[in-house]
């Protein structure tokens, strides 16, 4: 079966991919460039670094423009699908929604609409494991954004290992936020992973961040070797 992974960047969507590669073909990523920061629907930071990863891993990239406004922009979504159906043959779409209701129902409703297969590999999975395996696989995860309390400045560009990760338990069990910043709380970007076949290096970027809420954008990368 032929898939196409709705694509952000983010580690959720890459593993998604990564996932949907052990059983069966990855045509494509689909990625939707939203042009509204507050999209409802799709993670914007570092959004534009998305054909980067796509030539990291080989994998065409969909690009589809929207203007971000809501429910508008599933029309956006859907076009962008026909779209990639068309040019790659797709049978169905991948997605890295964990606990979002609001994003699973309605790409679950596009795809019976298009008679498109919907695979949600992340669907309420265990969160602490799933982190687990994040960083054991090998996958470098930057944190991108950071929208709540007790995320700082400090926190932006920050790799998940062991050491972050055991510090966001902690501030999971005390401030209960979600592990995997499912519930808003951060946003991500992947410079390497598994099925990667070179690796991102950040050359250089600029962070900010005003009560909590702050985001780290990368200016410039290039492709290395692994």
């Amino acid at each position: 079966m032929k898939l196409g992974v709705l694509f952000s960047g983010g580690k959720d969507s890459v593993y998604a991919c990564f996932m949907a590669m052990q059983k069966e073909e990855v045509s494509c990523l689909i990625t939707i460039v939203s042009k509204n920061k507050e999209s409802y629907m799709f993670h914007t930071p570092n959004i534009n670094l998305a054909a980067l990863q796509s030539e990291a891993c080989g994998i065409p990239l969909f690009e589809y423009e929207t203007e971000g406004e809501k429910e508008d922009e599933l029309e956006d979504l859907k076009s962008a699908i026909i779209l990639a159906r068309e040019s790659y043959g797709i049978d169905g779409i991948v997605t890295g929604a964990i606990m979002s209701v609001y994003q699973a129902s309605r790409i679950q409703r596009i795809c019976s609409e298009l008679d498109l297969w919907c695979f949600n590999p992340l669907w309420y999975v265990n969160q602490n494991e799933y982190m687990v395996s994040v960083v054991k696989s090998g996958f470098d995860v930057r944190i991108s954004g950071v929208f709540s309390y007790p995320f700082d400045e400090s926190w932006l560009g920050r790799s998940i290992d062991e050491k972050i990760l055991q510090e966001l338990k902690i501030l999971s069990e005390k401030y209960k936020i979600t592990l995997t910043g499912e519930g808003g709380e951060f946003e991500t970007f992947v410079c390497d992973a598994p099925f990667f076949r070179k690796k991102i290096v950040i050359d250089n970027y600029e962070s900010s961040c005003t009560n909590h809420n702050g985001t780290f954008i990368i200016l410039k990368a290039h492709l290395e070797e692994k």
